[in-house]
């Protein structure tokens, strides 16, 4: 993952990059510099209902089933994980041949589709690693890590439970904590998928709050006892970055300058700020539900350690709908029970880490 600074650059311009500002100056003074840059991706993907063809009576996977209602047989599931590898492999954009280092997913039922995703010829030579716990999840979709081993050193994870005050019969997805090292560096992922806006978005909205005090707790308690802790929070929260729990719960600022030990550095705000790109559509208008947010000490590092360059929304055109009324809309695997053949209702979403080779 070594780059020159000239390379950085040129991938920066072709990528069509977001680059903020404080990062654009810190990088325009280390390209008039002589040596080299570690470069490193790390991504979210909702993976849009990656479900096994075999029934599990333990959750609700009836639809997903060949007698089910969407027909989902061997041969659907087969082109799903093609295309998703596809998306894998591709990331971080052309002039980056390595791929996601650290991934997060989503929307999966089991550790064997994700097993099986990364065998895929595709990115099968990236040896991707599994994290993965069961979560509670009445329908049995879970979050997990995908990482690449020579880049990414697990040491530790814990998986979260969300739990409502009062409400004994509410499942949702587990929050999942990675701590590892990324070439070296002491790394905190936690990887959420929160409560969805089934109901209308005012109607669940508290089930969203209480997913980010979770999750900000943990951010918190990491911080406690690990000073300068470089902490990476990532997923699909089912709220846009101006929303209460990414704005006020998770105190995710859109200046880097504002970012304090007490708050997170939340790129996609000025993504959905200026109404620039989504991850999803609804009804014409984009959401940006699928966002990475990073601690202080990953964007305003003491040291010569990984710190962020960019950000952004992988939209390209084979990932979106190419004619009719829904033209750029995600191409989704499914539309209702119509069988689409495509990717994912959402776009990832990655960054990149950057810091001075020794």
């Amino acid at each position: 993952m070594l780059y020159d600074t000239k390379m950085i650059m040129m991938i920066w311009k072709k990528a069509g990059l977001v680059i903020f500002l404080g990062v654009f100056t810190f990088f325009t003074v280390a390209s008039q510099e002589e040596g080299q840059k570690m470069v490193a991706c790390v991504g979210f993907y909702n993976l849009e209902n990656l479900f096994d063809t075999f029934d599990d009576p333990n959750v609700i996977d009836e639809e997903f089933l060949p007698e089910g209602k969407k027909k989902w047989d061997f041969e659907k599931y087969s082109l799903r994980l093609k295309n998703t590898a596809t998306v894998i492999e591709k990331l971080g954009g052309k002039n980056y041949p390595y791929g996601p280092a650290i991934l997060g997913v989503c929307e999966v039922e089991n550790k064997k589709v994700l097993q099986d995703l990364v065998a895929m010829p595709q990115i099968a030579n990236r040896k991707y690693g599994i994290v993965h716990y069961n979560s509670p999840d009445k329908r049995g979709i879970d979050v997990a890590l995908l990482y690449q081993p020579r880049f990414f050193e697990v040491e530790e994870s814990k998986s979260y439970r969300l739990t409502i005050p009062g409400k004994n019969d509410f499942f949702s997805r587990d929050q999942l904590l990675v701590t590892g090292k990324l070439n070296g560096e002491r790394m905190h992922i936690i990887v959420n998928h929160w409560p969805s806006r089934w109901g209308g978005e005012k109607e669940s909205r508290p089930l969203r709050i209480e997913a980010a005090k979770l999750c900000k707790s943990i951010v918190d308690s990491i911080q406690k006892s690990e000073k300068e802790a470089k902490i990476i929070v990532m997923g699909d929260f089912n709220d846009d970055p101006s929303d209460l729990s990414m704005k006020k719960i998770m105190k995710g600022k859109s200046n880097i300058a504002a970012v304090s030990s007490s708050s997170m550095y939340n790129p996609m705000r000025k993504l959905h700020d200026a109404d620039v790109k989504g991850t999803l559509m609804y009804r014409g208008k984009w959401n940006l539900f699928d966002q990475i947010l990073l601690s202080k000490s990953l964007v305003k590092p003491k040291t010569t350690s990984y710190s962020f360059f960019a950000a952004q929304v992988f939209d390209q055109e084979f990932l979106k709908v190419s004619e009719g009324d829904y033209k750029g809309y995600p191409f989704r695997t499914y539309v209702g029970d119509n069988f689409h053949g495509g990717y994912s209702d959402h776009f990832p979403v990655y960054v990149y880490l950057i810091k001075e080779h020794n």
